[in-house]
Parts: C-alpha cells; structure tokens; sequence
C-alpha cells in the first residue's frame, strides 16, 4: 500500500501535498471502504442470507478491494522506482523496491502475529498463512526489479504487460498441476489455494500488481498535463478493449481442462483489471474537471468528499491493520454472523465512521508529538 508519487506536472493543485496525486489517493480510499465493506458483509451478515441475490451483489462489489489494492501497489512501485532512479539510479530503484516489497512481506507475518496475541486460541501454524500482503510484498519485488531491467517508458510497460498476462495465462495450469504437490508445503500455499491456509496466491493475484506497475510506469513518464490527459485517454480505452476481451472470451469455450470463472479464469482477471484501470482513469478526470469549474456546487461536493477519501487512501496500511480485529475479533462478537443485510450496511457506515475518526485521533497524536521530538532534538544539539 505504497504511496505512489512522481514528479510535479503542470497546473497541479498547489494546496496539494507535494508529491501527491489526489485521485490516486481517491482510488486508495474507496479501496479502504471497499475492504470494510467486504469484512463486515462476510462477518457480519447472517448466514441464512448468504444464497440471496443482495448478498451476492455486496459480495462481488467488496471483492474488487484487493484488486485495486494490489494495483495501485504497482502504481506506486513504478511511480517511487522512476522518482529513485531520476536522483540515484536504476540500481537503487530496484533496491528501494525490493527493500520496500521485503517491509510489506514481513508485515504480513506481524499482522498474524498481532492476531493470534489479541485473539487467543488460534492454531500457531496459522502465522504463516498467505495473506494478501504476503502475495503483495514478492509481487512489488518483481515489478520493482521488472522495471529496473529495462531503460524505455515503452519497454517496461512492455514487459510488465507480459509478466501480468503470463501470470493469468498461467494461473488455471497451475493450479491444476500434479508436479506443484512435489514443493514445499509453505511453497505450495503461495502458487494455489491451500485451504484455510491461504487467502491470496500469487496466482493469478500477482498480476494486478504487474498491471499496475505498467499504467505506473506511463505514470511516472508524463510530466505535462497534456501528456498526462492523452496518456489517461489511452490507458482508459486500452482497459476498455480488457474489458471486452474478458467478456468475449468467458463467452467461448474455455481452452483448459479446469477453470473456474470467478477464481482461476484469466478472462475474469481481465475483466476486473479493466474495471480497475478504468475506475482510477475515471477518478482522474473527476479531478481534472472539478479543478476547472471549483466554484461550483458539484465540485464543492467533489472537494468535500475527495477530502476525506484522500484521508482514508493515506492512512491505507493502518486501517487495514486496526479494522480487522475489530471486525473479526472479540470486538464484535455480539452481531458476529446475527445481522440483516440492510443491518450490515448500516453497521458497515457506522464503522467507516468510527474508523475516519480514528485517523483522526492519530493524526492528532502524531502532530503532538512531532513538536516534542523536534524540541527534544534541538535541546541535544
């Protein structure tokens, strides 16, 4: 859940942060209220209701939180690697990507470790299950080093593009081969579904992180904003063709001997890479208007509520990391699997709310204590 940043192009908001895109900061925030509602659909709706259409529909809609994660994880990866490489090189881009995939793995392993300690009882073994930082963190290391392995825009979106259809391509032979039972069993748990001891794999997830990586790249290379317009009207009719690809192709017979649609299809993964691209392409040009009409109602509106989405996409990583406990854990055990669907989605916007306002509460710590470090550091010197 990197933040993706690159150099300033023209015209850009000045009350921005430096370095910042604010509808990449958008797109990080409606991923975060995307994964709340997903947690809190699965945990906390009743179990009778789970074969209706309302149900299915909640659960499809939460399902594209770990898509646009792993993407905008690309994003970021390629958009922090061209920053590293203008002011130390390629070499240390590829480092600072490496380094930066290897602190989100091994994050991953912290966060089960906080779990079994606040929620006791769990088997020990379940510190190494595959979650989705597990399949991110090696995922940003090869898109990082991907990137570095080539000079030209061109290039690396080139490869990128290949790493991710090879990935989906990849994914229903994989899963189907004997010759994977013959690797370690930890090995196994990160190629294909291990039951209760993996959520993500790297297959077919992996390739979302690499699709990202390739829009990133285009990114990270347009530093006008006629250049930025033209390159988010390509990238949006390229995921629209993806997108008509994957329908047409899940319309045909399928060319391998097992496949399922929803979990292993490379033309589902096509589609909703498609969505995805073309959702942060959207929000760009929701930016881009708002910025040139800012006295009107609409994009006050804009404004109000991009303010608070951004708030959420910057503090990602840590709602991931305090929100599913409480979800999940002893903290709402009273509604655990006892909700409606429409409770749930009213329980679900109460939450979201609590969780704002824990940023809040943060950020407030944090800023409290900036100034006595700052205070602390100039007393030494």
């Amino acid at each position: 859940m990197e933040n993706p940043s690159r150099p300033p192009v023209e015209n850009e908001n000045p009350s921005r942060p430096p370095g910042r895109l604010a509808y990449i900061d958008w797109a990080r925030g409606i991923a975060v209220l995307l994964m709340i509602e997903a947690h809190t659909v699965d945990a906390w709706t009743r179990l009778a209701v789970r074969n209706t259409i309302g149900f299915r529909n909640a659960t499809v809609l939460g399902g594209f939180a770990a898509p646009l994660f792993l993407w905008l994880a690309g994003l970021g990866v390629a958009m922090a690697a061209a920053r590293t490489a203008q002011r130390h090189g390629r070499t240390a881009a590829a480092a600072a990507a490496c380094r930066r995939g290897l602190e989100i793995f091994l994050l991953g392993f912290l966060f089960r470790l906080q779990a079994l300690l606040l929620t006791p009882g769990g088997a020990l073994l379940t510190l190494f299950r595959v979650d989705i930082l597990n399949v991110m963190g090696p995922s940003m290391i090869g898109a990082g080093l991907l990137w570095a392995a080539v000079g030209s825009t061109s290039a690396r979106v080139a490869v990128l593009s290949i790493a991710a259809a090879i990935v989906a391509m990849a994914t229903p032979i994989v899963r189907a081969s004997t010759s994977v039972a013959f690797l370690p069993l930890w090995v196994q748990w990160y190629l294909r579904p291990y039951g209760d001891m993996t959520t993500f794999t790297l297959f077919p997830w992996a390739a979302f992180v690499f699709g990202g990586a390739a829009a990133g790249a285009l990114t990270a290379a347009c530093t006008r904003a006629g250049c930025v317009r033209r390159m988010q009207l390509w990238v949006a009719a390229a995921a629209a063709v993806l997108i008509a690809i994957g329908f047409w192709t899940a319309s045909r017979p399928t060319i391998y001997s097992v496949s399922s649609f929803w979990t292993s299809s490379p033309t589902w993964l096509a589609i909703r890479i498609g969505i995805v691209t073309a959702s942060v392409c959207a929000l760009y040009a929701i930016e881009a208007v708002a910025a040139t009409s800012s006295r009107s109602f609409a994009a006050a509106i804009v404004a109000w509520s991009g303010q608070r989405l951004a708030r959420f996409g910057r503090a990602s990583l840590f709602i991931y990391w305090i929100h599913v406990e409480l979800v999940y854990g002893y903290a709402s055990w009273l509604w655990r699997h006892r909700l409606p669907l429409w409770g749930t989605a009213v329980a679900c916007l109460a939450f979201c709310v609590l969780m704002y306002d824990a940023i809040a509460i943060r950020d407030a710590l944090v800023t409290r204590r900036r100034p006595r470090r700052q205070a602390t550091a100039t007393a030494t010197v």
